[in-house]
């Protein structure tokens, strides 16, 4: 069985740009592939944290990915820092990626000009520690945003090079990118992705926002002009709130624009707000029936199954790169 590896950090909110751009995806691809899914904490700490918070975010990251359906009978879900062969990797990846590659990456500049003083060399280097997590399980498929693509094209560049130069150890991996709701845009700004990172509290769903506050959200949802409710590309406002809808509601485009056809943005979204809490509602059920008992099994568990494949893999590297044996002489 072929198998999938994706990761989320334990900073902000989870939203439901989160759920529909990813972890629904986690939960149908993990009956296809043997999958790996962490939270990546050591990506987290690029940027400063408070311990306790982190050490709070993380576990409240796994107990989402369990209420969202990953299953641990079938999935290995993991703490990134449990694993200490994701940052001996990225060491060695970093000797074989190049600074002018880490120079282009598009995601670096961003936030480099957000943070400008703050920048840190983890920041810059992001990507080499993706690269690692990714390789560290030989991953055939990556689900990723289009916000990521480019990080897994310098992974599989990296990979393809460790390969050439010392002979095949690393799977390349492929991306997976869903043709529909890859990419859920702000409520207040539909030029903008949801991020856990919005200043704008009204941008994004929380999954565990309460009804009241999904319902004044969307009324405060940006909109387009014109009153024609249908699927446009060129209304953004419009077509993120319909995306939304047909991803909960699992209608046609065709069923959608009847249903609202000679209704104003009102109806939409009063009928959105009631899809999402209903939608939300046993999810947020399942988060808190999680016991901490329960949740240091599967991460014990999970643990244990990706160390036991990070460690082959790195055992590997070592030996190709002559890193083994030198004491043995």
């Amino acid at each position: 069985m072929k198998r999938i590896f994706s990761g989320a950090q334990p900073t902000g909110g989870f939203h439901l740009g989160n759920y529909l751009g990813a972890l629904r995806n986690w939960v149908e691809l993990q009956h296809e592939y043997e999958s790996f899914f962490c939270v990546v904490n050591l990506h987290a700490i690029t940027l400063p944290q408070d311990p306790k918070e982190l050490a709070s975010k993380t576990r409240e990251v796994a107990r989402l990915y369990l209420a969202a359906g990953i299953d641990p009978r079938v999935s290995t879900i993991f703490i990134q820092s449990d694993v200490p062969e994701h940052a001996e990797l990225a060491w060695v990846l970093n000797c074989m990626t190049r600074m002018s590659e880490l120079d282009r990456m598009t995601q670096f500049k961003e936030k480099g000009r957000k943070q400008r003083g703050l920048v840190n060399v983890g920041l810059f280097d992001y990507p080499v520690l993706m690269a690692s997590d990714i390789l560290l399980y030989q991953t055939d498929l990556v689900p990723v945003g289009e916000d990521q693509k480019q990080h897994l094209e310098l992974t599989r560049d990296v990979a393809a090079r460790f390969n050439r130069d010392y002979g095949e150890t690393f799977r390349i991996p492929e991306p997976f990118i869903p043709k529909v709701g890859a990419r859920i845009m702000s409520l207040s700004d539909p030029a903008r992705k949801m991020a856990k990172s919005d200043e704008n509290p009204n941008g994004s769903i929380a999954l565990l926002d309460d009804a009241d506050a999904i319902a004044r959200k969307f009324k405060r949802a940006v909109t387009d002009s014109g009153t024609e409710i249908r699927f446009d590309e060129s209304r953004p406002a419009l077509m993120n709130l319909l995306t939304i809808y047909q991803l909960l509601t699992r209608k046609t485009r065709p069923e959608i624009e009847e249903h609202f056809a000679g209704h104003g943005y009102a109806r939409l979204k009063g009928e959105l707000a009631e899809v999402v809490v209903e939608f939300l509602r046993p999810y947020q059920e399942r988060v808190r029936a999680i016991t901490e008992d329960e949740l240091d099994r599967v991460l014990e568990q999970g643990r244990a199954r990706a160390s036991t494949v990070a460690r082959a893999t790195m055992e590997d590297v070592k030996a190709r790169l002559g890193l083994h044996g030198a004491h043995s002489r």
